[in-house]
C-alpha cells in the first residue's frame, strides 16, 4: 500500500504560534513512517507560507522545525502551493486564523482533506460568546456571564457586571485560546484593566462569574460516532492557569484520569459528546470543565484544535484509554479523510 503524505501546516498568525511550533515538532516525530510521509508548511507571523522539511522516515531527536528566528525567506510559496494529491492536512494552528475556521475554508477551497473540525465548528467555537449561546440551547452548564463590544461604555459593562456577577470575575478576549489575553479581577478598577488588556486581542470581550473550581478536561474523537475519554485534572501550582504558567514556566502536572466519582465522570462525558455535537463538531476537540467544591458542573470551553505535544493534555488522555499517540495521529487522519469524503458527496 502507498503511503499517504501528511502535510503539517504551523506557525501562524496567533498569539499562539509558538504553541503551534511546539505541537508541530511532536507530531512530526511520532508520525507512522509506515503508513505516512511528511510534508512541513510554515506560516509566519506576517502570514507568508514558507516550505520547510519533509519527511519520509522518523527524523532525529534533534531535528528542528523552521521557526521566525531561523525562517528562510527564499523558501517562500504560494499558499495554494501545499496541494497535493493523496495528502490530508494537519493543520497544527492555534487561536484565530488557525482555529476559527478560515484556515479550513482555504483548505476546502483545495478540496484537501484536514483534521479536525470544519469551517462553521471551528468559528463556533473559536468564539467564546458564541459558544456560550450555542451550549445553553443544548443545555450544557455554565458559569454566569456578561458581554462587553469595542465601542461601548466601559461604565456600562462594569455596572452589568456588578448586576449580575461577583469578583472576582475572569476577562476573556472571544476569539482567543491558551489563556492569552485572560486575566482576573478583584474590584473595578482590575476590571477596567483586564478589558483594557483583552481589547489588545478582539474586540468582543467576555466576563466570567469567577468560581473556585476543579479543572478538569474531557478528550473527544470521531466524526458521527463520538469517543469521549476519561477525564483528566490539570493540578496547579500556581493561582491562575495562565500562558506563562502553561508553556514557559511549567507550573502544572496532571491527573489522569481525575480523581472524581464515576458519577461525574459519566456527566461530564456526556456533556462533552451533547457539546460536541451541537457546534457540529468533527475529529477532535476538548471540553474543558469546571468542577465546584459542592459538586457543580460547568463547561468551560471547548477547543477544536487543542495543544498537541506528546505531553500535552490530549494526547496523554487518548493515552490512558488505550490509544497511543502515534495511532491516534493515523486515526484523525482516517477521520480527516473519512469527512472529506463525505463533503464531498454532498456537493454531488
Amino acid at each position: 500500500m502507498s503511503k499517504k503524505t501528511l502535510i503539517l501546516l504551523y506557525g501562524g498568525r496567533s498569539a499562539e504560534h509558538e504553541v503551534s511550533a511546539l505541537s508541530a515538532e511532536s507530531v512530526m516525530r511520532a508520525v507512522d513512517y509506515d503508513k505516512f510521509s511528511v510534508k512541513t508548511y510554515f506560516i509566519t507571523k506576517s502570514g507568508d507560507f514558507i516550505k520547510t522539511q519533509e519527511f519520509t522516515s522518523q527524523p532525529s531527536q534533534d531535528e528542528k522545525l523552521m521557526t521566525n528566528e531561523t525562517v528562510v525567506p527564499s523558501q517562500a510559496i504560494k499558499p495554494s502551493d501545499i496541494y497535493q494529491e493523496n495528502a490530508i492536512v494537519f493543520p497544527v494552528l492555534h487561536g484565530p486564523m488557525g482555529e476559527d475556521g478560515s484556515i479550513q475554508g482555504f483548505l476546502e477551497v483545495l478540496r484537501l482533506p484536514y483534521v479536525g473540525t470544519n469551517v462553521l465548528s471551528s468559528s463556533v467555537a473559536m468564539d467564546k460568546i458564541t459558544t456560550k449561546h450555542v451550549l445553553e440551547s443544548a443545555g450544557v452548564p455554565q458559569v454566569a456571564y456578561v458581554t462587553y463590544m469595542e465601542g461601548q461604555a466601559q461604565s456600562e459593562a462594569i455596572a452589568r457586571a456588578n448586576q449580575k456577577l461577583t469578583y472576582p470575575v475572569f476577562v476573556k478576549p472571544a476569539n482567543m485560546g491558551s489563556s492569552v489575553g485572560i486575566s482576573k479581577a478583584d474590584n473595578d478598577g482590575e476590571l477596567a484593566d483586564a478589558l483594557d488588556l483583552a481589547l489588545k486581542y478582539d474586540s468582543r470581550i467576555l466576563i466570567e462569574q469567577g468560581v473556585v473550581a476543579r479543572e478538569i478536561e474531557v478528550g473527544i474523537l470521531g466524526n458521527s460516532q463520538v469517543k469521549t475519554t476519561q477525564p483528566g485534572e490539570v493540578v496547579k501550582d500556581v493561582a491562575f492557569y495562565d500562558y506563562k504558567a502553561k508553556y514557559i514556566d511549567n507550573k502544572i502536572s496532571m491527573d489522569i484520569p481525575a480523581k472524581v466519582p464515576e458519577e461525574v465522570m459519566d456527566k461530564m462525558r456526556g456533556y462533552a459528546e451533547t457539546a460536541f455535537r451541537a457546534i457540529g463538531g468533527c475529529g477532535l476537540s476538548r471540553c474543558d470543565f469546571f468542577l465546584t467544591e459542592d459538586g457543580e458542573i460547568f463547561l468551560n470551553e471547548l477547543n477544536t484544535m487543542p495543544g498537541f505535544t506528546q505531553w500535552s493534555m490530549y494526547p496523554l488522555l487518548w493515552e490512558n484509554m488505550g490509544l497511543s499517540y502515534k495511532d491516534l495521529i493515523s486515526e484523525l487522519a482516517g477521520l480527516a479523510q473519512e469527512m472529506f469524503d463525505k463533503r464531498e458527496s454532498h456537493l454531488l
